[in-house]
């Protein structure tokens, strides 16, 4: 009896190794640049056109399911990227204003976006609360290309 159930414990512990090893595993990567899961927004703007550059469209702030918060350009977002990239900046006030001997304490670098449609900029750390606006700036140009006030 007691090798009977040896036996029956062999066979099942095989079984499963051979049948586990047989099924093929899915490998799921992870976008650290998106949102995971449902993406909650908390504040949002529309673009205000500025230098004719063709500026428009949403911008969002929200967080995702694992709480990270994300600067989110909706699938209308558009503007004019004959000079290559557009950097995108939270600003204090809908005015680029640089004070790099300060360490730009009215402005948060974003980083740039270069196509149209919908964009999402992983912010590490959370933006403080005093950032109310989200500005479009060509450093090219030297000019800004819009703002939208995030509410």
């Amino acid at each position: 009896m007691k090798l009977n159930a040896l036996l029956l414990t062999l066979f099942s512990l095989y079984s499963v190794a051979f049948f586990s090893a047989c099924e093929k595993e899915v490998e799921v990567i992870v976008d650290p640049t998106k949102p995971q899961g449902a993406f909650t927004v908390s504040k949002s703007g529309t673009f205000t056109e500025q230098n004719a550059t063709g500026s428009k469209g949403a911008a969002q702030l929200g967080t995702d399911e694992d709480g990270v918060q994300f600067l989110k350009f909706g699938s209308d977002f558009s503007t004019t990227f004959a000079t290559g990239t557009v950097t995108v900046y939270l600003s204090t006030t809908m005015t680029f204003t640089p004070d790099p001997g300060n360490g730009n304490p009215l402005l948060r670098l974003i980083g740039p976006v270069s196509k149209a449609g919908e964009n999402y900029f992983r912010l590490d750390p959370v933006a403080d609360a005093k950032f109310t606006h989200v500005i479009l700036w060509c450093g090219s140009a030297n000019v800004p290309f819009g703002y939208a006030k995030l509410q």
